[in-house]
């Protein structure tokens, strides 16, 4: 008998499987290595708040979000939290723990309900072993991931306020390519407050003025930037710079 194509195997839609087609790390996969790689893939669903793996955990799998949205962050024993990446629809996480075998260094949690592709490490391991091309692709995700956290930690050290907040704008608006005239980032103060580490009730402050100068405009769970080019100045002026 032929085999049944992966789609039809799991019931997976062609647009759900296109999250890991339309990845760069599996974007150049053969058909045959790109079925093989959807036979591992385990469909999941999480409620918005539930917690996927916590720092510490065993790294053993690989998750593509389909839909919904993946906080990544770490907390401290005071009750202090810091958010060092929210994974949007169409990107894969939990990479690093997953290929070097070590205990994860964040939590996940499901910042709203969201749908997963999940790829055991036992499968996944051999697979990229198999794909040259693959590995490497992988070893340019692990140094993009690693520039950005020294972007990160240069910005909160170095920059005041207003340039860490103007940084982490541009950073989200950046990330998904959003178009000048449609800037609409889905994010709350509270969790851009977790990103910039800085009190709500700063950020509140310097987006309203900035909101005042027509720079972005705050709308219930969101953030829209409305000038782009004030924000980029203000994220490369460095300290002293007219943020206020």
């Amino acid at each position: 008998m032929p085999q049944q194509r992966t789609g039809e195997a799991h019931g997976f839609t062609s647009s759900k499987l296109s999250v890991l087609r339309k990845h760069p790390i599996f974007a150049d996969l053969e058909p045959d290595a790109f079925d093989q790689l959807c036979r591992y893939a385990r469909h999941s669903t999480l409620k918005r708040g539930s917690t996927l793996f916590s720092k510490g955990d065993p790294g053993n799998s690989l998750y593509a979000v389909i839909s919904g949205t993946v906080k990544m962050s770490i907390s401290s024993p005071d009750g202090r939290n810091a958010i060092l990446n929210i994974i949007e629809p169409g990107e894969i996480f939990g990479e690093m723990a997953l290929l070097d075998g070590r205990a994860r260094s964040a939590d996940a949690i499901a910042n709203s309900n969201c749908e997963l592709f999940v790829i055991d490490r036992r499968e996944f391991i051999p697979f990229v072993k198999s794909q040259p091309t693959l590995a490497m692709k992988f070893i340019e995700l692990l140094c993009d991931r690693l520039r950005r956290t020294s972007d990160q930690v240069e910005q909160i050290i170095l920059q005041d306020l207003p340039g860490r907040l103007a940084s982490a704008l541009l950073r989200l608006t950046e990330k998904h390519k959003l178009e000048p005239q449609g800037r609409t980032i889905a994010i709350t103060q509270q969790e851009i407050s977790e990103m910039v580490g800085m009190t709500r009730e700063s950020i509140n402050k310097q987006l309203r003025a900035w909101a005042s100068r027509d720079w972005v405009r705050l709308e219930h769970g969101a953030i829209v930037v409305l000038n782009a080019e004030m924000i980029r100045e203000l994220a490369e002026a460095g300290p002293g710079g007219d943020g206020d």
